[in-house]
């Protein structure tokens, strides 16, 4: 540290200006507030003394100009705080010979343009961190779980870098935004709990489709076989399953295995038969009349459309019940055979997306004991939840077509690509039964 040059005449007139020697002590003349008090003693000679303490003045006030120039200097004064504060104490007993007074004066100037910047940031890092929470609280409502797991990381970094606010209010904004995470990471596990559930449904499903048909692969009752192989195919095509490509091509493949093994046999033992004099079909009909069937096939559709009418639990599993009636019932022919089946299936569809919808928005309720909202409030919160459905449907379906136009004309492919074309139906019902929903709930509000 370089101390200010001064000559020795210029020392000891600094140093009698502020204080004097008496006897065999030095003393300091009486400054900021503070009596007149011995800084040291005299040796040598008592000018010698009274320059000595004098330079160690000027020491100091080496230190307090350098310590302003810092902070001048710096963005961040408060760093500089505690220093000044020291010097600024010491100021009121440093045992040296000079103007105190006027580093006092200098020091507390610092002092209070350090806590008038200390609390200008603090304010500015309050308002950030108010936007922080509220960014965090506004994902209470959000069903993109990647794109809020995204913005949480990005809001956490945010929090970290954002400076001190008021310790008083520092635990409460702790509180808030950790309790906004922790609601969102709360929904989220509900939601994939939920997910994972429906697809250990339908991979339980498939399996038990791929286990009857290897049941039945190797049958010789061949007219009887058919009929049953391709009711699991169409049971196949019922259960609109979403699961990991590799996993639902592997089923797939393992469905069209045995099915496929059954009928090279089949087809193996009907030309077997037309070799044979009088040989004749081994398939034939279903023994029940066209009319009757599409007489049965109308009443399970009339009851299926009236499901929605009964509390949810029962309608689910009797829409079970009407789907393996379904089976059943023999085949109808000409376009009313579509016709009643798109009915029938778009009802079934409305009972389980509704029941998806109800066990939704039972986890999403955080307190049980809170009073239920006013129908019209609960009906748009439901088409809120259905059209942010919607919205991942039209993603994942939109990713299956984009797979599908991508997918070669090989004859290799032709399995994975019925599957995908199956799964696109599948969404496209997912996605006409919630715009129904949604419609039937927007009507329920304005009422």
């Amino acid at each position: 540290m370089e101390l200010p040059a001064s000559t020795p005449d210029q020392l000891l007139a600094q140093a009698r200006q502020y204080g004097y020697a008496e006897g065999n002590q030095v003393w300091l003349r009486p400054v900021l507030n503070y009596p007149a008090r011995p800084v040291g003693q005299v040796k040598d000679s008592p000018e010698a003394s009274l320059r000595y303490f004098a330079e160690r003045f000027a020491r100091y006030q080496a230190k307090v100009e350098e310590l302003l120039r810092s902070i001048d200097e710096s963005d961040n004064k408060g760093s500089f705080l505690m220093k000044a504060l020291h010097l600024k104490e010491q100021a009121g007993s440093y045992d040296a010979l000079g103007d105190f007074a006027g580093l006092h004066q200098q020091l507390s100037a610092a002092e209070e343009a350090i806590l008038a910047t200390v609390r200008y940031n603090r304010a500015k890092n309050l308002a950030t961190k108010h936007s922080i929470i509220e960014q965090a609280e506004a994902l209470r409502d959000t069903l993109d779980w990647q794109q809020g797991s995204d913005q949480l990381k990005e809001l956490r970094q945010a929090w970290i870098k954002t400076g001190p606010v008021e310790k008083e209010l520092t635990d409460e904004l702790e509180k808030r935004f950790q309790t906004a995470a922790d609601e969102f990471y709360a929904r989220k596990k509900d939601y994939l709990a939920v997910k994972k559930a429906m697809n250990n449904r339908t991979l339980d499903q498939y399996k038990d489709l791929i286990r009857r048909s290897e049941a039945l692969q190797n049958s010789t009752d061949f007219e009887e076989t058919s009929r049953k192989l391709k009711a699991l195919q169409q049971s196949w095509k019922e259960i609109d399953g979403n699961l990991p490509r590799k996993q639902a091509v592997d089923l797939w493949a393992s469905f069209r295995a045995a099915h496929n093994h059954f009928f090279e046999r089949l087809k193996t033992h009907i030309e077997s038969q037309r070799q044979q004099p009088g040989g004749n079909s081994v398939t034939g009909g279903n023994n029940s009349s066209g009319e009757e069937n599409l007489r049965r096939k109308r009443a399970l559709v009339a009851e299926a459309q009236a499901l929605l009418k009964r509390p949810m639990p029962e309608a689910v599993t009797r829409a079970k019940e009407l789907q393996a009636a379904w089976k059943q019932v023999g085949p109808v022919r000409g376009e009313e055979s579509d016709q009643v089946w798109e009915q029938f299936i778009m009802a079934c569809d409305k009972v389980f997306e509704m029941s998806a919808l109800d066990y939704y928005m039972r986890k999403r309720q955080a307190d049980p004991a809170t009073p239920a909202p006013a129908p019209a409030a609960e009906a748009a919160l439901r088409v809120q939840a259905l059209r942010e459905f919607l919205r991942l449907d039209e993603q994942e379906r939109q990713v299956l077509a984009d797979n599908l136009d991508k997918l070669s004309p090989s004859a290799a492919n032709d399995a994975f690509r019925t599957l995908l074309q199956s799964k696109i139906r599948a969404f496209d019902r997912k996605i006409r039964t919630k715009n129904d929903l949604i419609a039937m709930y927007q009507a329920a509000a304005v009422r």
